[in-house]
């Protein structure tokens, strides 16, 4: 199944989706919408329950194919997002085989991770924004794609150790720049909200925030390395992106 989706429309055709697919969109449902509300990140809560989130299913990362179809799915959204709503995020569900199941740990996956990443900007049409930084060293880098900037987030079958980036299957929620510009737009709320996010964090995860979780535009923060934690407290030393347009 390609393309954008709606909550409504995935439940309404649950049934006739592959098992993978149902498996995956039933553990993001459960995970973001639990009964007793310990999901960190409520605004994420909110965008779904009030279908602001758009869902794309994706065939195996590894192939080439599935890059293209993630890249026609993103610049879809892009182009659509701002009339969703306030929360909105694509949420992408990666098939992932049970050979990755079994043998990958949380490093092959943030190499996969990476690659993805990069092979995307081998479809990436447009130039880069010239209002954000080229170099991921920068502190108000952002990953783009078709002229837009994205916070990036992904969740792994192997982060057993880290809860809130934890799914059963490979997990890649990207956000605009624009969402968090306008929950920021409130200085004291946006505040407010971050603290309470980071709060809720360390109830749900049962371990301290990973130190690389900084705020979007100070001096002392790379995004890149927010995309994709380690398990435990350590950080890559270099960013893996690199901007591939025409290579492949």
């Amino acid at each position: 199944m390609k393309g954008l989706l709606e909550k409504r429309w995935i439940e309404e055709q649950f049934e006739t989706l592959p098992l993978w697919q149902q498996s995956a969109y039933t553990s993001f449902s459960s995970m973001i919408a639990d009964e007793d509300n310990t999901y960190p990140c409520f605004p994420a809560r909110h965008g779904f329950l009030s279908n602001y989130l758009r869902f794309s299913f994706v065939g195996d990362p590894r192939e080439l194919s599935s890059i293209n179809d993630l890249a026609n799915c993103l610049r879809t959204y892009g182009k659509c997002s701002r009339d969703v709503g306030k929360n909105t995020a694509l949420t992408i569900f990666l098939e992932t085989p049970e050979d990755m199941i079994e043998d990958y740990d949380w490093e092959d996956y943030r190499k996969l991770f990476w690659s993805i990443l990069n092979k995307l900007t081998t479809f990436d049409e447009k130039d880069w924004p010239t209002d954000i930084p080229i170099e991921p060293s920068h502190h108000k880098w952002e990953f783009c794609f078709d002229g837009e900037p994205y916070f990036v987030f992904c969740a792994t079958p192997a982060h057993t150790l880290r809860k809130s980036r934890h799914f059963p299957s490979l997990l890649i929620v990207v956000q605009p720049r624009w969402v968090f510009d306008e929950i920021n737009s409130s200085p004291d709320n946006g505040l407010k909200m971050r603290k309470l996010i980071r709060k809720r964090l360390v109830a749900y995860d049962g371990i301290s925030v990973h130190p690389d979780l900084k705020w979007y535009g100070k001096e002392d923060n790379l995004e890149w390395k927010q995309y994709f934690l380690s398990i435990d407290d350590n950080s890559e030393s270099k960013c893996p992106f690199m901007r591939l347009k025409g290579k492949l």
